[in-house]
């Protein structure tokens, strides 16, 4: 595989957008979009083909040395994949393109503008995937912000403008913090290498700036997941998006918050993301209730299942905080799960909008009788949002729980009720639009044409293998699963401790180095984590106190 070959797959949406201007017929300019993604799609195949399952270092790396001079040094271009961001790199390039393909009906005005805006929000999305230079992974997160905002504000529902002003007011409301924290790590570190970062000094950075730098990036991040009780913007936005806008905003965008809480939080301040984790996790599990029981009273069908999407990425963040074998894996998988399962919804629902021109649950009924493929797929979609064995559904949440129990009792119990009400709140959205009589609009609708089904076959069928045979998704994740416990154990918090004497660095006796050492299998949880759970309250022993020991 050739060096650049990232670099092709990356910027090949950007790449493909001068030829949009090549003819004003609409057919035209929505064929060529869906090529180009089917393009990235395609790209993601040779990934799969060439990619070391069981290694947990990056691989297919393309890296520019000192691509953009700096005063006190050289910025490199260094994009990377690991098993983690593979998938997630294929799910988003599979949503986009199926994107694409609904909207060749339900977007019917400035339709050049429309897809330029789809292909950039991609080549922003992957940019983050790929990234492992910070300051290039902080580009790319702002460089999606603005086209998705535009995406919202011109092409949503009646309160388009609002919405997608409070997005873009969230967004670089978390910008802010998120570039502030990492010109100060760089002021200290002189990198903005993530893997060197991964395993650089802990003493490099003084004690109470390694505090505000690690809230500064986690407050940025937190916006994004978006963890309660920053997630204020999600419903409002759902509701009035595009249906493109907001499949590709609970498939994919979502998941780039926790997956940069994976790349860059925990790898660079594993000692104080332990201390403070408590916190994380009891936000984590708040939102996870809470969405649940919000979802149950809604009316409007896009903001149920954007509550539902809360629940569920607090299962995802949770799985990842317990640092547990089954949690990490569990929530990672539950990343890539919720993507698909979310993404079927409002493929749904959007179908279901541009034939009636309605989002409320009491303006339907008798699907089951009228529309009996559809009724099908939605049934399916609710089965596996609420985690019915036999779905995707079920293996990452049940995985989450596992680890849950095994860190806490009552969060665990906490968290599996949520579960209850989710198969609670999703009977009752089957329920108003599956039975009953067929109403007028219900009894009216058009059947699905066949590009249409198209893209409810191939998320239902992934839904249905990846909840049949998990093990094709998380052989990939497990490797990744295993950096993310080997950063916060005992033994690599003393390396980084000691790492710095007399200003060389001692690499001699350390175990680990990079990504590919730290996917070694870990220690049991005992072992690896000091202190039981560090709470970050004054006058108690924290964990890098323990290491410095």
């Amino acid at each position: 595989m050739p060096q650049y070959y990232l670099s092709i797959l990356l910027f090949l949406p950007v790449l493909g957008i001068p030829f949009l201007f090549f003819s004003k017929n609409e057919k035209w300019i929505r064929l060529w979009s869906s090529i180009v993604t089917l393009g990235v799609l395609g790209m993601t195949v040779p990934l799969f083909l060439e990619f070391l399952k069981g290694d947990s270092g990056f691989q297919a790396t393309h890296r520019i040395w000192n691509f953009l001079q700096l005063q006190s040094g050289g910025l490199d271009y260094h994009i990377a994949i690991d098993g983690f961001s593979l998938l997630l790199i294929t799910m988003s390039a599979l949503l986009f393109f199926l994107s694409a393909l609904s909207a060749f009906s339900n977007v019917k005005h400035r339709v050049r503008e429309f897809f330029i805006l789809l292909l950039l929000v991609e080549t922003g999305v992957i940019g983050v995937f790929l990234s492992v230079n910070l300051i290039q992974f902080y580009v790319f997160w702002e460089w999606m912000v603005l086209p998705f905002t535009l995406m919202v504000g011109i092409w949503g529902e009646k309160g388009r403008i609002k919405a997608a002003m409070k997005y873009l007011v969230f967004s670089f409301t978390g910008s802010v913090f998120m570039l502030a924290s990492i010109l100060v790590l760089y002021h200290y570190t002189h990198t903005f290498d993530l893997e060197e970062l991964a395993v650089a000094s802990l003493n490099s950075i003084p004690g109470n700036i390694k505090f505000w730098l690690f809230i500064g990036f986690s407050f940025a991040f937190a916006i994004k997941v978006p963890l309660f009780p920053f997630h204020t913007w999600m419903p409002d936005v759902h509701e009035e998006a595009p249906t493109v806008g907001s499949v590709d905003l609970a498939g994919i965008l979502l998941k780039i918050g926790l997956f940069a809480y994976v790349r860059v939080v925990i790898p660079l301040f594993p000692q104080v993301f332990l201390e403070y984790r408590n916190l994380l996790i009891a936000l984590a599990v708040a939102g996870i209730v809470y969405g649940a029981l919000v979802a149950l009273t809604q009316k409007n069908s896009k903001r149920l299942v954007a509550f539902s999407s809360l629940s569920h990425m607090g299962f995802c963040i949770l799985g990842i905080l317990t640092l547990t074998e089954e949690g990490v894996a569990g929530g990672m998988l539950q990343m890539v799960n919720h993507g698909f399962t979310s993404g079927l919804l409002f493929f749904i629902l959007g179908f279901l909008h541009e034939r009636t021109g309605t989002n409320e649950l009491k303006d339907y009924s008798g699907l089951a009788k009228s529309a009996p493929f559809l009724a099908v797929a939605i049934g399916l979609a609710a089965f596996a949002s609420a985690g019915l064995p036999g779905t995707n559904g079920f293996v990452g949440e049940f995985l989450v729980l596992i680890g849950t129990f095994k860190y806490s009792l009552l969060y665990g119990f906490l968290a599996g009720s949520a579960v209850i009400f989710a198969a609670g709140y999703m009977l009752y959205f089957a329920r108003n639009l599956l039975f009953g009589e067929p109403n007028s609009l219900s009894s009216g609708l058009s059947p699905l044409n066949v590009r249409e089904k198209f893209i409810v076959s191939v998320v239902a069928g992934i839904i249905i293998l990846t909840g049949v045979f998990p093990n094709i998704l998380l052989e990939y994740l497990k490797p990744s699963a295993r950096v993310v416990l080997n950063l916060t154990s005992k033994q690599a918090l003393q390396e980084r401790a000691f790492l710095e004497q007399e200003g060389t660095l001692k690499n001699t006796k350390k175990k680990f180095i990079n990504y590919r050492t730290l996917g070694v299998e870990p220690p049991s949880y005992e072992d690896r984590i000091s202190s039981g759970r560090g709470t970050g309250i004054p006058g108690k022993k924290t964990v890098s106190q323990e290491a410095e020991e």
